[in-house]
């Protein structure tokens, strides 16, 4: 994912970035921003789904005075278009875009030009268009509700950001940042994870991604005394029963402990040995445990690499 993002910054190019809600697509974004030759002009974003269908075209492409009814600019309003050009624009859920200003934002990344709503003069801009979307286009173009063309034209470079329960090996140093984070934001002492906590943590499924994880963390380092956060300290904020059996556990979104760190050790050993290219020695360094260790649970979970090397 961030070879792809550095190769979008380098390019130019629009970038269509796919993911569930919660997995940093804003993020993504400015990141590519921020290491493009685009780096100095403005980054704006419009999430489309949260502005009202009647006020977006406006907001996108700007108005001038009368537009429409209950207008009372007395000059022409710049649309976000405007404000970001010769910088990069981020439309967040774009696969809830009506169907008329797809039309006109085909025409934007096509011809680099659009008219303001009301207005018969052509505005010309040198923008990087960033979309965004948690929906299925393809099914959305199959149904009738998003353009084909625009499709075609959007995604040109492609990025999909994993869901969090997909790459739980990355947990620990995500937790770990976010925590940092909270921290100097707050100005409440830094808070770390022990082995309870972070067993409890990779057992969730997190259907709202880092930002769910991010939300937990926060609460239960404001409410935690003591400061490595344990298992107890998540369990009323992720609402885990006091006594629970495996199926109401299920019905929470939780899965077994042995599960979750079995899929938590295969995850983290895997991205070990893609790194050392196989060596057995090197991901071993990596990971912060002995050879032998490494050998045992590589073994138990049926990866393949290079013994004694």
């Amino acid at each position: 994912m961030k070879r792809l993002a550095r190769r979008a910054a380098e390019l130019d190019a629009t970038v269509l970035i796919l993911g569930e809600t919660g997995t940093g697509k804003e993020l993504v974004a400015q990141a590519i921003h921020a290491i493009s030759a685009r780096a100095r002009q403005p980054f704006v974003a419009v999430n489309v789904a949260a502005i009202p269908e009647a006020l977006l075209e406006s907001e996108l492409f700007g108005a001038v005075p009368g537009a429409f009814t209950g207008a009372t600019e007395r000059k022409e309003r710049d649309g976000k278009l405007k404000v970001a050009d010769g910088g990069s624009l981020f439309l967040d859920e774009i696969g809830d875009m009506p169907l008329p200003l797809q039309a006109k934002l085909l025409r934007v990344l096509q011809e680099r030009e659009f008219e303001p709503l009301g207005s018969n003069k052509v505005v010309r801009v040198d923008v990087r268009i960033v979309a965004a979307t948690n929906i299925d286009l393809q099914e959305r173009v199959a149904k009738g509700l998003f353009r084909s063309d625009l499709y075609h034209r959007l995604n040109v470079l492609t990025i999909k950001l994993p869901a969090l329960r997909d790459t739980l090996s990355d947990l620990p140093a995500i937790a770990d940042t976010i925590l940092e984070q909270i921290s100097a934001r707050t100005g409440h002492a830094l808070r770390s994870l022990d082995l309870g906590g972070l067993a409890v943590l990779c057992a969730h499924r997190w259907p709202g991604n880092i930002r769910e994880l991010s939300n937990v963390l926060e609460r239960a380092m404001m409410l935690a005394d003591s400061p490595r956060l344990r298992a107890e300290d998540f369990a009323p904020i992720l609402s885990l029963p006091a006594e629970a059996g495996p199926a109401s556990l299920a019905g929470l979104g939780v899965r077994r402990l042995r599960d979750a760190m079995n899929e938590f050790e295969h995850s983290a050993l895997q991205a070990a040995l893609a790194v050392s290219h196989g060596r057995a020695a090197a991901a071993a360094q990596a990971l912060g445990i002995s050879r032998a260790t490494f050998y045992k649970k590589a073994a138990k979970l049926g990866l393949k690499f290079e013994a004694g090397s």
